[in-house]
């Protein structure tokens, strides 16, 4: 028996994608940034400081995936799935907004 592959679903980052890795694995430096800063004993207030740049650039991560979302898998769908998604969107929109 052989394995069959499908092609991977395009989603709604998939155009950006290359953008999308690189601003996360800038993100994933200011985290070790962070972490050195913890490291070295840095002033508090520059380590949440960092820690504020870093909540900011992950929420723009974050809309930017919700726009792609928005814009190819709710707008495109059908009928009923395209009211599972726009729950499934909403839903989304409400985790991202709770903090704390």
């Amino acid at each position: 028996m052989s394995a069959t592959k499908t092609a991977p679903q395009a989603r709604g980052y998939t155009a950006t994608k290359d953008q999308l890795s690189t601003r996360l694995r800038r993100i994933e430096g200011q985290v070790r940034g962070v972490e050195q800063m913890v490291e070295d004993d840095r002033y508090c207030i520059d380590v949440l400081t960092q820690i504020a740049a870093i909540q900011a650039a992950l929420d723009k991560v974050a809309l930017g995936l919700l726009d792609g979302h928005a814009r190819t898998c709710v707008v495109g769908a059908d009928g009923e799935l395209q009211e599972e998604r726009t729950a499934e969107l909403m839903a989304a929109i409400g985790r991202l907004t709770r903090r704390g």
